[in-house]
C-alpha cells in the first residue's frame, strides 16, 4: 500500500521547487525512533508542500539541547559543510526554535533557518484563500514575528524573501514591534467581528432544528473529498498537506429525514503551533459547537495510530475531547482491513469508508443520525446576573423562550440539548 500512495503522490504535479534546503532533527534521551522516522518525513513533505527540496537530512544525538544554537558547534560545522555541498540556501529545524537560537544559527551559517512553527505558517499563508483565512494566518505569523524583529538573522530572512516569509514578509514591515502590535489588534478586532457573525448563524440554525456536523482530522485524511462524497460540495481537494485552510458548510439530509449541515475544517497536525490554534478560534468554533464531530482518518497510512493522537490531543486542547464522535476510517480501497481493525482496536467501532469509490457513505450517515441528539428539553432556570456567560451560551447554543429577572438573578424557559443542559446543572429550577 505505501507503494500505491507514492506512486499516487509522484502522478501529482510537483510545486516548483523554489529553494535547495538541508533538514536538522536534534534526538535527545527518550526520543522514540519510529516517532523521529515519522516526524522526519512529515517534514520532507512539509517543506516539499512549501516547494524546497530536501537534498540531505542531518541527525545529531545529544543528552540536551544546546541554549544558544540547539546543536554543538562541530554539528553546526558539519551543518554548514553540507550546505556548501548541495548548494542550499535554507535550513530547517524539525522543532521549534527560541528567537536566539534561530538569530545565531542564520548569523554563525550566514543563511536563511526556518523552524517547524515557520514551515507551517509558509504553507498556511500560501494556502489561504479567504479574507478570514489570510488574517487568521498574519495574524498568527506577526505573533510570530513579534519576539524575532531584533537581531542580523532575522533582517537577512527578511531581505532574502521565498520560504519562511511569505505573508507578512513579503509586505516588508517595518522593524517595530509598535506597528507589529497595532496589526495584531486590529485583525484579532476583526476575527472577533467573525466569531459574531458566526455565533448568530449557529444560533439560526440551532432555532431551525439543524443539526450540525464537523469534519475533524489529521492533514491530508481526505476530509474535503469526504465532504464532496456526502453533500457534493465541490471542496478544493489535492494530495498536499493542509491542502484546505477555509471552511466550507453544505447541507444534508440524513436517513430519518432531519437536515444537518456538515463543515469542513482546518486539518491538524503533530504538535500544532499554539500560535495557530489561538489565530484559528473563529474557524475551531465550528468545531466547538458541533453537535457531533466526524473525525476522519486515512486508514491507510502507516502512522495512522499516531495522527489520530493528535486530533485528540488538539481536540482536547480545543475543550472537546467529550463531544459526540463518529470514527470515518478512510480510503478503504487503498487500505487493508488488518489496518482498519487495529485502529478499532484502538479507538473503538468505526465506519469503514471511501469518499473516492463512495463505499460505506450510506452507513456513515446511518452512524451520525444516531449520534445527533434527538430532542430538546424545556428548562427554567435562575442564572445570578454576574454569570452573563452562562446566559449568553443559553441564548446562542439554545432556545430562549422567555426571560425575566428577579433582584439579581436571570430567571430563563429556554429549550436546550442534552450536552447544554449537563453544562448548567447547577442553575436549573
Amino acid at each position: 500500500m505505501t507503494e500505491e500512495r507514492n506512486e499516487r503522490l509522484i502522478e501529482l504535479e510537483r510545486p516548483p521547487v523554489t529553494e535547495t534546503a538541508i533538514l536538522v532533527r536534534l534526538i535527545l534521551p527518550g526520543d522514540d525512533p519510529r516517532d523521529v522516522e515519522d516526524s522526519l518525513e512529515e517534514m520532507r513533505r512539509l517543506a516539499w508542500t512549501a516547494g524546497a527540496d530536501v537534498a540531505a537530512t542531518l541527525v545529531q544525538r545529544r543528552v540536551k539541547a544546546c541554549p544558544g544554537t540547539l546543536i554543538g558547534k562541530g554539528k553546526l560545522e558539519t551543518l554548514r559543510a553540507a550546505c556548501e555541498e548541495h548548494e542550499a540556501g535554507l535550513v530547517i529545524f524539525d522543532c521549534d526554535l527560541t528567537p536566539s537560537q534561530g538569530a545565531n544559527i542564520g548569523d554563525t551559517l550566514g543563511l536563511k533557518v526556518v523552524d517547524r512553527t515557520q514551515l507551517i505558517l509558509d504553507i498556511f499563508a500560501l494556502r489561504a484563500q479567504s479574507n478570514e483565512g489570510k488574517h487568521q494566518v498574519e495574524l498568527a505569523q506577526l505573533e510570530y514575528l513579534l519576539p524575532r524583529l531584533t537581531g542580523r538573522g532575522s533582517a537577512m530572512m527578511r531581505q532574502q524573501g521565498g520560504i519562511g516569509i511569505r505573508g507578512p514578509g513579503e509586505q516588508k514591515l517595518e522593524v517595530d514591534r509598535r506597528v507589529v502590535r497595532d496589526r495584531i489588534r486590529r485583525f484579532k478586532a476583526e476575527l472577533e467581528g467573525t466569531r459574531k457573525r458566526r455565533r448568530i448563524q449557529r444560533k439560526r440554525r440551532i432555532e431551525g432544528g439543524i443539526g450540525t456536523v464537523a469534519l475533524v482530522g489529521y492533514t491530508n485524511a481526505g476530509k474535503s473529498s469526504l465532504l464532496n462524497a456526502l453533500t457534493n460540495a465541490g471542496a478544493f481537494v489535492e494530495d498536499k498537506l493542509f491542502a484546505t485552510l477555509d471552511t466550507t458548510t453544505r447541507r444534508r439530509e440524513l436517513p430519518s429525514g432531519r437536515e444537518v449541515t456538515f463543515t469542513d475544517t482546518v486539518g491538524f497536525i503533530r504538535n500544532l503551533p499554539h500560535s495557530l490554534v489561538a489565530a484559528f478560534r473563529a474557524t475551531l468554533e465550528e468545531v466547538n459547537e458541533a453537535d457531533v464531530l466526524l473525525m476522519v482518518v486515512d486508514a491507510s497510512h502507516a502512522a495512522a495510530e499516531e495522527h489520530m493522537k493528535a486530533v485528540r490531543a488538539v481536540l482536547d486542547e480545543i475543550g472537546v475531547g467529550e463531544k459526540p464522535a463518529v470514527l470515518a476510517l478512510n480510503k478503504m480501497d487503498i487500505a487493508t482491513p488488518m489496518q482498519a481493525h487495529e485502529l478499532e482496536a484502538r479507538f473503538g467501532h468505526g465506519v469503514r469508508v471511501s469518499a473516492r469509490t463512495g463505499q460505506g457513505i450510506e452507513e456513515l450517515l446511518r452512524a451520525i443520525d444516531a449520534n445527533l441528539t434527538p430532542q430538546r428539553s424545556r428548562v427554567r432556570l435562575r442564572i445570578p446576573q454576574h454569570k452573563g456567560g452562562v446566559v449568553a451560551r443559553i441564548h446562542d447554543c439554545g432556545r430562549v423562550i422567555q426571560q425575566d429577572y428577579e433582584d439579581n438573578v436571570v430567571v430563563l424557559e429556554a429549550e436546550v440539548d442534552a450536552a447544554l443542559r449537563r453544562q448548567i446543572a447547577d442553575y436549573i429550577v
